[in-house]
């Protein structure tokens, strides 16, 4: 037993890798990972474009698809649903023991979609009909456009993980459509029961953005009361407010209308901490993963970062810990003049456009390879 195996038997918190690649659907890639305590999977484009990107290992698949004149956009997808279609296949026994609990997968649609609610909502019925694994989760931005085809969604069957929540208010948005797509299953003569979703709360980008704001601030005024307040409260702001999401989460998957859902057979939807790796060298490498450790969640992590928590990762309760602290840490934002609104909404919009630029990034050099293969033969 490890400490990640802890995490879930003593934590409550399920651990997942972000991280897919063709090795690990070899000996030694994710049955290593799974012996760990690993219990689930998520991956999004920019880890997909350095996995094809990077070495040989797609190639013999690529040129077989070029061979058959298979676009490249369609190659694209058959590169990556040959993985997670192995990835799901190991992490079935799992999820059969778990009673759909863990052992899941996730895959992104296309995120040129992200501001395309019925594109999003047609390409992640299309994934889920082709892949046709339970434990597959659909992954789905929570933009604004994003939110409405998660519910829909919901309504239909799918499961879901929601992805790109920076803010407070947005999961607030992403809980409301999973309960209502919930309630129109329900009302439908759906199952609740087969559905699961996780709500993928991005964490340590929002210290890197909202310090560099404070480090402004103080710069502006050196010496100054609020100079050394914001000076202060750097590093906080990520935990702070994912630990409020988490009391969010308690009070609207407690309410009385959660559980009219949860008699039929509906599980909540899980808190998944994303973006936990520590990206400023000055703190704790395990800042937000010890931090926000609690049941009813999962953590997302990096190999790295899932290394240093097996080798000295801290089991203990943390996630609902000095809510009080948490709150004070928030207000203390808007006191010095960061504009928290300003940074999640800013946040969101260089998180869409990353995953689209790695997303036409990879087709461009899909698309160059394939010419050269096809000159080759």
């Amino acid at each position: 037993m490890t400490k990640v195996h802890d995490l879930y038997d003593i934590g409550g918190q399920s651990p997942w890798v972000d991280d897919l690649k063709r090795s690990y659907l070899s000996p030694g890639g994710l049955d290593r990972l799974l012996e760990l305590g690993v219990r689930g999977l998520t991956s999004n484009p920019t880890i997909m474009a350095k996995s094809i990107e990077a070495g040989s290992d797609y190639d013999e698949q690529f040129a077989d698809l070029v061979a058959a004149k298979t676009s490249v956009d369609d190659s694209y997808w058959e590169l990556v649903l040959h993985d997670a279609k192995g990835a799901l296949g190991l992490f079935r026994p799992l999820y059969d023991s778990s009673h759909g609990g863990d052992g899941f997968v996730s895959v992104e649609v296309s995120p040129t979609l992200a501001h395309d609610t019925a594109g999003t909502a047609a390409a992640a019925r299309a994934l889920a009909a082709r892949v046709a694994a339970p434990n597959l989760l659909v992954k789905i931005p929570a933009t604004r456009e994003g939110v409405p085809a998660i519910e829909e969604m919901i309504a239909e069957g799918h499961s879901i993980n929601v992805t790109l929540i920076f803010s407070l208010e947005r999961y607030a948005a992403v809980v409301d459509a999973y309960q209502r797509g919930l309630e129109r299953l329900v009302a439908a003569g759906g199952d609740p029961a087969g559905v699961a979703s996780v709500a993928s709360f991005f964490v340590s980008r929002v210290d890197t953005e909202i310090d560099r704001r404070l480090e402004g601030i103080a710069a502006a005024e050196p010496g100054s009361a609020r100079a050394a307040r914001a000076l202060e409260l750097r590093g906080k702001a990520a935990v702070a407010q994912a630990k409020l999401a988490y009391a969010l989460f308690r009070e609207r998957f407690g309410s009385d209308r959660f559980a009219a859902l949860k008699v039929r057979g509906a599980t909540v939807q899980r808190p998944l901490w994303a973006s936990t790796s520590t990206k400023n060298p000055a703190y704790p490498d395990l800042l937000y993963v010890d931090s926000l450790v609690g049941p009813d969640t999962v953590d997302t992590m990096p190999p790295q970062t899932l290394a240093s928590f097996a080798d000295h990762g801290v089991v203990a309760r943390t996630v609902d810990a000095d809510l009080d602290g948490a709150r004070a840490t928030i207000a203390g934002l808007g006191e010095v003049g960061v504009d928290l609104a300003d940074v999640t909404e800013q946040l969101e919009v260089e998180g869409v456009a990353s995953f689209a630029k790695s997303f036409e990034e990879l087709l461009a050099s899909l698309g160059q390879k394939a010419v050269a293969l096809g000159a080759a033969r």
